[in-house]
């Protein structure tokens, strides 16, 4: 047992307020997240549009409020107007970006349908890969204007009467990667971007557009691109992308552990960046940052082992691609993550966990009539997208630190609160491998409080996966006591949990 943890939340210095799209996810063109994932025509749960029931029920208790769709790289090399129209009729197309083939059974459509569906606010993408202005015009005008124009008309005709009235619009997708299809310099990115930006708003005044950031932190072109890019669209959107992906080395799991810690210097140098340039929005706001693909990912094994065997050889249909298996190191480093968004909600705007269903997602499926589950990752989102509202407080920690070999000293413990009313909730992280900590929770006055932890399940170990036969990484009761107004409880090693209290007002 390492010493007490002392946590202090701060009731009378509350931030900013909880950002409700910062619990997005995403779906792709790739791999089974669409086909073989939420659509799978011949699963005995499956509604007359193809989309799996038990799937769209687990998309529910996931909690996720916005959606980025359709991708991605997939982005940069689609044309819309393959997904649109009787579905007989549509073409099927090569699909470069995860060498695959298309066969657009699931287009804007039926994707939009099945997102209204689930709760989910549709974030749809344009591509500026091999398209451009044109034909991101196209498809806002088909996607949101009433009717009385082609477009318009041709929605209407293919079943939609209604607009869309999708308000949420990526320009491209990690522009400067030398993977991505149509890629481009910072300067031919930006002037595209803000020519499709303008021509945008001259259709449709109200969309919110988010411009491609640099690919990632380790990028050659980090922080230039960044600045470059506002330069050019300054005025004329309202975010800029993030893009982060952790991984262990399995030499160093205490800086896996610690990978919040470099999410939030990511964020800082962005938002140091927006800043420095003095990027605003059309509304003279500074720029959102929107963290719009993040996850844990073992991209070492996909770069040498899968990549190399997926872009070699036939061009199949949903192929399996990155389907980790995640353990419950997964989730709390996961956990970790969203305390980091949630601290920097005063400039994260919107975030998506990428992806959904089997890619590197919290919910897994079997094609034909296999099941479907929850991943380890799925819980810590879940309890944290129902949980997190009104205002975040700010928290500090006094307890054991942790030397990383990559992100340096940090907290072996990691909190955040958010305070809504008479309620609050503590959301934390430990980090620590070695041993359990016992903890002091200040909130002062308090009237009741539960908790749930996620940990190493009684049997198991720091590796133990979910699978569609069991779920043994699951929330589980930890048990709280009040003593004169302070919290006390004990988290054992490599845990993550939340923590509800009643607030004596």
């Amino acid at each position: 047992m390492t010493s007490p943890t002392r946590i202090a939340v701060d009731r009378d210095a509350l931030g900013a307020a909880v950002p409700r799209r910062l619990f997005g996810t995403f779906v792709e063109h790739m791999g089974r997240c669409v086909y073989d994932g939420i659509h799978s025509p011949g699963h005995e749960t499956a509604d007359a549009a193809g989309f799996r029931a038990d799937v769209l029920e687990l998309v529910r208790e996931l909690g996720a409020t916005v959606v980025r769709y359709p991708g991605g790289n997939f982005v940069s090399g689609y044309r819309w107007e393959d997904g649109v129209g009787p579905r007989d009729e549509r073409s099927v197309r090569l699909d470069a970006a995860w060498h695959s083939t298309e066969t657009n059974q699931v287009g804007l459509h039926e994707f939009a349908e099945w997102a209204d569906a689930a709760g989910l606010e549709v974030m749809e993408a344009v591509n500026l890969g091999t398209r451009g202005v044109a034909e991101a015009a196209d498809l806002l005008e088909y996607t949101n204007h009433p009717s009385g124009t082609a477009l318009s008309e041709r929605r209407r005709a293919n079943g939609r009467d209604e607009p869309f009235g999708i308000r949420l619009w990526c320009l491209g997708n990690e522009m400067d990667g030398p993977w991505q299809i149509g890629h481009k310099t910072a300067d031919e990115y930006g002037r595209l971007a803000a020519e499709t930006a303008r021509m945008m708003r001259f259709i449709d005044p109200t969309v919110e557009l988010v411009a491609a950031g640099s690919s990632n932190h380790e990028m050659p072109t980090f922080g230039e691109w960044e600045r470059t890019v506002l330069r050019h669209t300054a005025g004329l959107i309202d975010h800029i992308s993030v893009h982060a992906y952790y991984e262990e080395d399995p030499a160093d799991p205490a800086s896996f552990l610690a990978s919040g810690a470099a999410l939030d210097r990511y964020i800082g140098e962005v938002a140091d960046i927006i800043d420095e340039v003095g990027a605003t929005t059309p509304d003279g706001h500074p720029i959102g940052i929107s963290v719009d693909e993040w996850n844990v990912w073992n991209q070492t094994r996909w770069n040498e082992v899968d990549k190399p065997r997926v872009f070699t050889g036939d061009w199949p249909i949903a192929p399996r691609l990155i389907e980790d298996d995640y353990t419950v190191t997964d989730a709390v480093v996961v956990g970790s993550l969203l305390i980091t968004l949630l601290r920097r909600s005063d400039r994260v705007s919107m975030a998506n966990l990428a992806q959904l269903v089997n890619v590197i997602a919290p919910i897994r499926t079997e094609p034909g009539g296999g099941a479907a589950w929850r991943q380890s990752t799925f819980h810590p989102f879940k309890l944290t997208a129902e949980a997190a509202s009104g205002r975040v407080a700010p928290v500090s920690v006094d307890g054991a630190r942790i030397v990383t070999a990559r992100h340096g000293e940090v907290e072996a413990v990691d909190a955040i609160a958010t305070v809504d009313g008479d309620v609050a909730h503590v959301f934390v992280a430990h980090r620590s491998l070695d041993a359990a900590t016992e903890v002091e929770l200040d909130l002062g006055a308090v009237a009741s409080a539960d908790a749930v932890v996620i940990t190493v399940p009684e049997g198991g170990d720091r590796n133990t996966t979910n699978c569609a036969d069991a779920e043994p990484v699951a929330p589980t009761a930890l048990a709280v006591e009040v003593v004169d107004g302070i919290l006390r409880f004990t988290l054992p090693p490599l845990a993550w949990a939340r923590i509800r209290v009643r607030l004596a007002l």
